[in-house]
Parts: C-alpha cells; sequence; structure tokens
C-alpha cells in the first residue's frame, strides 16, 4: 500500500536524521520500529486511525497524521534544514554511521561520496582516528556498491512503482502492462516499460501523475519520466492489433530477441515490435503465442528470455513445465513478533490460511542471535499456542520451527536433542560475513552436515544495494547439500532475492532442491513468493524441484520427520 510505503519512509528518514543530529538513541529505535511497523501493516493508514498500528503511539500518530495530509510534518521539515545534505549523502554508504559522517563533514569538509572516495584514495585521511586501513577498504567498497545500487532498484521498488502506474492509468487504457527486465523477472531494474493500447491523451494523464520528478521526453506514443524515487518509467502507446508483437519486442531480453529476429530471416520473414512479416503480409502480432507458434517454437515464458538455452529448446520442444505461484502449498520460512517480526503468531498464521496454504511454517530467531532475546523456554511456549492454533486450522498443518544461526565454525543454536523436536530448522548466515573463500564453504558445509539442518536460508547473505554476497564455493557447497538432502533457500523478500537465480541453475545442476520462502516479518510479506518464483523460473525450475510444492507427507519425509 502506497499510503503506508511513504509514510514509513518519512519516518524512517525522520529517524536516520534526528540521530544526525545528536537525537536519543532510544528514541531513534522507536521511530525506526514505528516505521518498520507501518510499512508491514495489512491495512492502508489512510483510511484507518494509524493508533492501531503496533508500536505508534500518540507523538508519532499525529507526526503519520500531518504526514496523510500534506506529505511531510513539521519536525521533519526542521530537522531537514538543519542536517547538511552532504551529511545525509555519507549516510548512505553502507557501514558509514552518523557519527563518522558529522566528523568528515565538519573536519574535513567531505560532503559527497566523490568527497570520501578522493580522500580515501589520495591517503588524506590516513591516521584518522576510528578509520583504519580495513575501515577505508571497507568505505570505497561500500561507495562502489552505493553507485551501482543508485542506477538500479530492486525488483519489489520496480514492481510497486510499475503497478502504481497502471492502476492511474487504466481507466484509459483498453490493455496495459509492464514489459523489459521487470517482466522477465531479474532482481535488479534499471527503467520501466510500460505498454498501453490507448488513446494518446493518456500521455498527458502520465505526465501529470504526482510521482512525476522530471519529463525526459514527451511525444504522443512514447513518453519518458523520472520519478520521485529517481527511477525513469517509459510509457508506450501500441496498435492494438500488435499487442503481441510488442510485448515480446520491448520484454526483451536483446541476446533473445537477436536470436528470433536471425531465424524469421532467415524464413525470408520481417520481426519488429508490430508484427511478424512476410513482405506487407502479418503473419502473426496479435499474440505472443501466435509469433512463437509461427516460428516453429515452444512459447517461451518472460522469466526464461535470457539467450541461456531457451531458442534451442523451444524449438525442441524441451523447455520444462515451469513451477507457478499456484504450484506452492505452504511457506516455511516466517516470523512473529516474538523475535524481529510485527504481527502476532496468530495474525500470521490467519494470513497463512487466507492464502490456502496446506501447511506454513512459523520460523522465529534462535537464541544466539542476541538481540532477538529468544530462550528455549519463549520457543517452548510459541509450540504450546502453536498446538492450540492447530485445532482452529484443520485443513492446514502448522509447522513448529526455528531459524537458527550458523556460526563462523558451521555449528548452530541448539544441541540435536533439542533440534529434533523442532518440524523444521532453517538455518542461515547472520554474522560474520567477511570471512575468506575457504572458511565461509567449511561453514556453509559443516551446516549441510548437521543432521537437523533442513534448509539453508538466504544463502548468500546479500542484501540488494546495501550489503554485497558472502564469499563461498557454492559448487562445494552445493555437492555437500546434495549429498545430505539439505535444501537451499530462495529467499523471496525483494531486497534479498536469495539465491539468485544463476546460483540456483548452478545448484539444480549439482541435484539441489530448494525452498521458496517469503521470509515474512509482517502480513504484507507473505505476497512476496511471487518474487521467489520469478527466481526460479529464471532458473528453469519445476514444481518438483521445489519441496514446498510437495504434498504434506513427501515434504515431512524429505525433513526426515
Amino acid at each position: 500500500m502506497r499510503a503506508n510505503e511513504e509514510a514509513a519512509a518519512a519516518l524512517q528518514e525522520y529517524a536516520e536524521l534526528f540521530a544526525l543530529s545528536g537525537g536519543d538513541a532510544f528514541r531513534v529505535r522507536s521511530y525506526q520500529k514505528a516505521a518498520k511497523a507501518i510499512a508491514g501493516f495489512p491495512e492502508d493508514i489512510s483510511v484507518v486511525d494509524v493508533r492501531s498500528v503496533p508500536g505508534v503511539g500518540e507523538a508519532i500518530a499525529k507526526k503519520m497524521e500531518e504526514f496523510l495530509q500534506r506529505g511531510s510534518f513539521r519536525q521533519l521539515d526542521d530537522l531537514r534544514g538543519k542536517v547538511p545534505d552532504g551529511v545525509r549523502r555519507l549516510t548512505r554508504v553502507p557501514t558509514l554511521g552518523p557519527k563518522t559522517a558529522i566528523m568528515l563533514f565538519e573536519d574535513y569538509g567531505i560532503d559527497s561520496t566523490t568527497a570520501l572516495s578522493e580522500a580515501i584514495t589520495s591517503g588524506r585521511l590516513d591516521g584518522v582516528k576510528g578509520l583504519g586501513p580495513k575501515t577505508l577498504a571497507n568505505l570505497l567498497k561500500g561507495i562502489e556498491q552505493l553507485e551501482q545500487s543508485g542506477r538500479r532498484v530492486h525488483i519489489g521498488i520496480a514492481t510497486s512503482l510499475a503497478e502504481q502506474v497502471m492502476a492511474a492509468l487504466s481507466g484509459q487504457a483498453e490493455r496495459i502492462a509492464y514489459a523489459g527486465s521487470l517482466r522477465r523477472m531479474k532482481d535488479t531494474i534499471g527503467d520501466i516499460d510500460i505498454l498501453a493500447v490507448a488513446p494518446e491523451s493518456i500521455m498527458e494523464s502520465f505526465r501529470a501523475q504526482p510521482y512525476v520528478a522530471e519529463v525526459i521526453a514527451a511525444g504522443d506514443k512514447k513518453t519518458s519520466i523520472r520519478t520521485t524515487s529517481g527511477v525513469q518509467v517509459d510509457l508506450r502507446v501500441v496498435p492494438a492489433g500488435s499487442w503481441g508483437a510488442a510485448m515480446q519486442y520491448f520484454t526483451g531480453s536483446k541476446e533473445h530477441n537477436v536470436a528470433i529476429r536471425e531465424m524469421a530471416v532467415k524464413r525470408g520473414w520481417k520481426l519488429s515490435e508490430y508484427g511478424l512479416f512476410e513482405g506487407e503480409r502479418v503473419i502473426a502480432a496479435a499474440s505472443e503465442e501466435d509469433i512463437y507458434d509461427a516460428l516453429g517454437m515452444q512459447y517461451v515464458p518472460p522469466p526464461m528470455r535470457e539467450d541461456g538455452g531457451e531458442v534451442k529448446a523451444a524449438l525442441a520442444g524441451e523447455l520444462p513445465e515451469l513451477v507457478e505461484l499456484a504450484d506452492l502449498k505452504g511457506d516455511l520460512h516466517t516470523h512473529t513478533d516474538l523475535t524481529d517480526g510485527i504481527a502476532s503468531l496468530e495474525d500470521m498464521v490467519a494470513a497463512g490460511h487466507a492464502r490456502g496454504y496446506a501447511y506454513y511454517a512459523v520460523t522465529d530467531h534462535a537464541p544466539d542471535l542476541a538481540m532477538q532475546r529468544m530462550t528455549l523456554d519463549k520457543a517452548l511456549e510459541q509450540r504450546s499456542r502453536v498446538a492450540e492454533l492447530q485445532g482452529r486450522y484443520p485443513g492446514m498443518r502448522l509447522l513448529h520451527g526455528t531459524e537458527l544461526n550458523i556460526a563462523p565454525d558451521g555449528s548452530v543454536d541448539w544441541p540435536e536433542e533439542v533440534l529434533r523436536e523442532f518440524d523444521v530448522c532453517v538455518a542461515s548466515v547472520h554474522s560474520h560475513f567477511g570471512m575468506s573463500r575457504d572458511e565461509m564453504t567449511r561453514r556453509f558445509i559443516a551446516a549441510c552436515e548437521n543432521p537437523c539442518v533442513d534448509i539453508i536460508g538466504h544463502p548468500t547473505t546479500r542484501k540488494i544495494g546495501k550489503r554485497e554476497p558472502v564469499d563461498a564455493d557454492w559448487d562445494a557447497v552445493f555437492r555437500a547439500a546434495a549429498r545430505t538432502g539439505t535444501a537451499m533457500e530462495i529467499d523471496s523478500f525483494p531486497d534479498r532475492s536469495d539465491l539468485p537465480s544463476d546460483l540456483v541453475r548452478l545448484a539444480k545442476h549439482h541435484g539441489v532442491k530448494f525452498s521458496i520462502d517469503s521470509d515474512s516479518h509482517a502480513i504484507p510479506h507473505l505476497a512476496n513468493q511471487r518474487f521467489g518464483i520469478g527466481i526460479a523460473q529464471r532458473a528453469w525450475l519445476t514444481a518438483d524441484d521445489i519441496i514446498n510444492t510437495w504434498p504434506l507427507d513427501r515434504l515431512l519425509a524429505f525433513f526426515g520427520r
């Protein structure tokens, strides 16, 4: 919900500015927690009392009410005026905290990532207290990462924006859909392509939308704008009779399209965004299926169109039947407010049931993630509540699980006699991300060899735009996972998208099975499963490759329970 996302972003910005201005750390955390709760609240806060959001007290509620009225609130405006933009820019660099940003700005006049990079490479910051060689190297890496992420956004942001654009314009369009890399379900998106069958007047409406910060190019058939979030969106009006050809052409990828066009040329035909032609005669244009069929191919689903062997397979009639969202029978990695989730056990289970799941696992964090203050007693008390809840949902099996922490030596939180009592154990790396390739590889292999570990959660640990993936010999890790019967997770949370599709294909090559999970920390997060399905489709996975498409008895047999 857009109102929730925007209000949460404003409150998060306020928390950051408050911290930069020397504000009390406890209040900073309360603002951050409230921002997270608002972002994950299942109802639209513009139509309900924001006080109904957990963690939102009277003071924050008044700020949010003012934000909903005019797009900001007084305290945020005041802090924006007090904290220099240069300091704010510096804090966007991963690992660079507010105190260091202020020091760099006040003592060295560093007010941008470019200035910081120059200061580090020139040696101007050598010997500065708190900025050792390793810290400076990490800052340079963070700057590079920030610059890369600044050019692209993760699929969750792009999808939300594309759907907002289409919703605003759908009343004027006979057909409207997004194409490009977003339709191919890439994990990061450079810009958004939207096609519409509509009158040319739709362009004026598009340019007048509140999210438009800049009109890059304006025309009757194509308009390009930059949104307030910095993302470019291109809107094209196409003829109704050429819809399929236009969708095929603008979906890409470029390499896939080149291969398809070469096939057409060999037959003496021409393929463009207007159709497949033999001279002036239209062979196919209205649907993508017609175009692929005319070329003697199976229809190639958009996530597969990356020139990764799909053309040859489609010509031979050998494309796999890809897993679909409807194939998922459950979710095996979710959290509640017992640890770092924001919804109660009862509410999360009810939301899982509403999705029609045959089974649903609750996997709150284990005690070695100290900040969550988890204990075995709390886990056992939750298990009792899960057992009580089971009676309310006779058609959905509730699984009591845990998300364990993989220590640097590969061990996990609890001993085997405790772990055996859980229905499912997900094990994930949550710390010590900078270990060497060999050390990290041994760490994962040891976790796979633990007989109680069922799934390795978000294996590369990456957070798009914030944290690079860990370094490991993935061939060795996947061989171990296949040998031990340990599933690899496809974490559907869009800023993780982990495993990424290239590693999923590699893992499948080694015989690994997968679990597509939401890693939900709030009810709306359950819907992120569509992004995990996109990764699976890009990696050519079938339903049989995914353990949570299996019937319950087969799943429990895989877990050895």
